[in-house]
């Protein structure tokens, strides 16, 4: 399709081996557990007896009170205490093999195709970054207000700029595509030189 919503009246064929695979559930499910867990900051902290301030004397005597034996403030059983074994500053990436995150990527896009959730868009740039004339081509898509995914060829800023203020649509490039973004979306926009280089990637 054209940016007009108009059927170009010229075809693509989608690759088998990317867009007809079997689907591998295990493996996009790893994926998605990647992508989600290197984006957490992982900056969670809370203090401990030995870093909460307050005095480290003896609050009463160990013996013959009826309750039991305590020995400071900062004790974690009292209010205002440490607490035991919290939360500490760390980092929750791990590795994925290359394959593995291939195959999942095959795998939702395979899903996709079979929803018909997958459409072609000619090559296209805009003059200047204008919100107006983005929705303008989505309305025209009939896939405004949808959770859109737009993968694009190379870097455009024009493009880019005129959909980040827009909630619900996102605009990547090919080496940017992740197999979350893939199944986060209801409508997934190949531009047609994206799909070539995807095909050659994958």
């Amino acid at each position: 399709m054209n940016t007009a919503g108009k059927e170009t009246g010229r075809k693509v064929e989608l690759m088998d081996e990317i867009f007809s695979i079997q689907p591998n559930d295990h493996a996009i499910y790893l994926e998605v557990k990647q992508h989600l867990a290197n984006n957490r900051q992982g900056t969670h902290k809370a203090k401990e007896r030995n870093e909460i301030a307050g005095s480290t004397r003896k609050i009463k005597r160990q013996k013959g009170t009826g309750g039991a034996r305590a020995g400071s403030i900062k004790n974690p059983l009292f209010t205002g205490g440490g607490r035991i074994f919290g939360p500490r500053p760390r980092d929750y990436n791990f590795k994925l093999n290359k394959k593995v995150k291939s195959l999942a990527r095959k795998s939702a896009l395979t899903y996709k195709a079979r929803n018909n959730e997958i459409m072609i868009l000619e090559d296209f740039t805009l003059e200047a970054p204008k919100t107006k004339d983005y929705i303008s081509i989505l309305n025209n898509l009939k896939i405004e207000g949808k959770k859109t995914l737009v993968v694009l060829n190379e870097p455009n800023k024009n493009i880019y700029l005129s959909s980040r203020n827009l909630t619900g649509t996102r605009v990547v490039i090919v080496s940017e595509l992740t197999t979350y973004d893939i199944l986060n979306s209801t409508s997934l926009v190949f531009v047609e030189s994206s799909l070539d280089k995807i095909q050659k990637s994958l």
